[in-house]
């Protein structure tokens, strides 16, 4: 039997300092638009405040709870059941900003694309240790595959391409680290890209933030003004910052800046050296991620962590490329830092899994 360790207190630290960091920036930069509400508390700080509590209260249950019985079918299958029906009820769920990608109940907001995330990585995880031997024989791939592309179809309705690009991202990142060959991995990304292509040619307004990422001079007002703006804060800010909570591209003038474009604001306010470090932390988690999946017992475990720290890896690197113009704009948050209840209580309950396993050593 796998001999019991100690938590993991380097990974609960960074965990516990980047929900404290994200808590501080989504305060500083929604606090022109909580007061533009005229409301005497910023409710974008106590919904988030709300969320890391319920999240934290997850992450310490799933750090006691072996993560053996998460490989139990009723719990895979179950799981990844519920979120094919959220997915698809959220279709018919009312717009906002031109999307259907929320629940609204009791004034709480449920986004499923994030379940989403954890689910098929356990569904993978589980594919893997059963099926390690035939990696690449369609025992595997043909079912990893199809839940895959039905997920991300599913969330590409919503429509939220960047969630749909990551979850291939993750699936692609498990079944290569599980020995998948290369050239099935070539014949993956030419079955994927001209799909990708059609997705977004076919969309006006993807077809404008992608000319606007090209050009964003071309359209400063329109689809360039979000890349624009945002690297007019990353500019700004310097090698120390403007100083905490003196952020002036938050003052109406960079959308959503506690949300999709928090980075931006980091940098800002931070500098350049508040950018750095949020990324060192990014990069301690990373390593005891990895870490921690090299020292599970089981192939379960082993890539159960890996793809939680994929997913957490890829989702913030997609988001920082976006604020410094490196990819066109979409609609990813960051890990711990950007406003989301719902990000940030899966992210900490899929946190809580990753501690768990850190606590087993081979």
């Amino acid at each position: 039997m796998a001999k019991k360790l100690a938590v993991d207190k380097w990974l609960f630290t960074v965990i516990v300092v980047l929900v404290g960091s994200g808590l501080v920036m989504v305060f500083s930069a929604s606090s022109a638009v909580a007061r533009a509400r005229g409301e005497g508390l910023n409710p974008f700080l106590i919904k988030q405040s709300i969320a890391a509590a319920v999240g934290f209260g997850l992450m310490l249950a799933l750090m006691h709870l072996d993560y053996r019985r998460l490989r139990a079918p009723v719990v895979v299958y179950g799981l990844l059941g519920l979120v094919l029906v959220m997915l698809i009820g959220v279709l018919f769920a009312p717009e906002l900003n031109n999307t259907r990608r929320w629940f609204f109940v009791a004034g709480v907001s449920v986004q499923p694309s994030e379940i989403a995330k954890l689910a098929l990585i356990l569904f993978i995880a589980s594919q893997i240790e059963r099926k390690s031997d035939r990696v690449n024989q369609p025992e595997l791939l043909l079912p990893v595959a199809l839940v895959t592309g039905l997920v991300a179809g599913l969330v590409v309705l919503e429509p939220d391409l960047g969630t749909a690009v990551l979850l291939l991202l993750v699936a692609l990142t498990l079944t290569f680290l599980a020995g998948l060959s290369w050239r099935y991995l070539a014949g993956g990304a030419a079955v994927l890209l001209p799909v990708l292509f059609l997705l977004v040619v076919t969309s006006p307004y993807r077809v404008r933030r992608l000319l606007a990422f090209l050009n964003p001079e071309s359209d400063p007002l329109d689809a360039g003004y979000q890349p624009l703006n945002s690297l007019i804060a990353v500019g700004s800010g310097g090698l120390f910052g403007r100083g905490l909570g003196q952020s002036l591209q938050k003052l109406y003038f960079l959308p959503h800046p506690h949300s999709d474009f928090v980075y931006a604001i980091v940098a800002e306010e931070l500098g350049l050296v508040g950018a750095l470090a949020l990324l060192a932390l990014f990069a301690v988690l990373g390593w005891r991620g990895m870490r921690a999946g090299l020292g599970a017992p089981d192939l379960f475990g082993r890539f159960l962590a890996w793809g939680i720290t994929a997913s957490l890896l890829l989702q913030g690197l997609i988001n920082i490329s976006v604020a410094i113009a490196l990819l066109p704009t979409k609609g990813i948050p960051l890990p711990f830092i950007s406003y989301g209840g719902s990000s940030l209580v899966v992210t900490m309950a899929a946190c809580g899994v990753l501690l768990n396993l850190s606590e087993h050593g081979s």
